[in-house]
């Protein structure tokens, strides 16, 4: 991937309990990666790979008062967010915030994978939510 390049990572899907929700994705046979908790995001996830480098993320949150948890209780269970995979998320950021793109962070933090992550609010996207991932930062 060269720099300014974009490969789509995965989507998130928001879901009340891993345990229970991960049944279908394992009978389509996904891979099933480990569950991880991502403390600053309070929430609990788990990946599923699917062979093209792309993956499937379920988000189930720790607290009522992470987002994700928010998000459920006004929409329910269902797509969260997609995430693209990028090579250098500041100078993204950056490109993005000078274009005028609404931004929900300024700055990378650590994310789930050990990955450096972003999110473009939905206002800028046409309502939908928007990760950004640096893998391996």
């Amino acid at each position: 991937m060269r720099p300014g390049e974009f490969e789509f990572d995965h989507v998130g899907i928001a879901v009340a309990s891993l345990n229970e929700s991960s049944g279908f994705y394992q009978a389509l046979g996904l891979a099933v990666g480990p569950k991880e908790t991502v403390a600053s995001e309070k929430v609990q996830v788990q990946m599923f790979d699917l062979q093209n480098r792309c993956r499937v993320e379920l988000l189930e949150p720790t607290s009522p008062e992470s987002t994700v948890a928010r998000f459920l209780q006004k929409r329910g269970p269902g797509i969260h967010h997609i995430c693209l995979r990028v090579t250098d998320i500041r100078a993204t950021l950056k490109r993005l915030k000078a274009a005028g793109v609404r931004l929900i962070h300024d700055e990378p933090f650590r994310g789930a994978h050990d990955c450096e992550v972003a999110f473009v609010h939905p206002s800028s996207t046409g309502g939908v939510l928007i990760e950004l991932s640096q893998p391996n930062a």
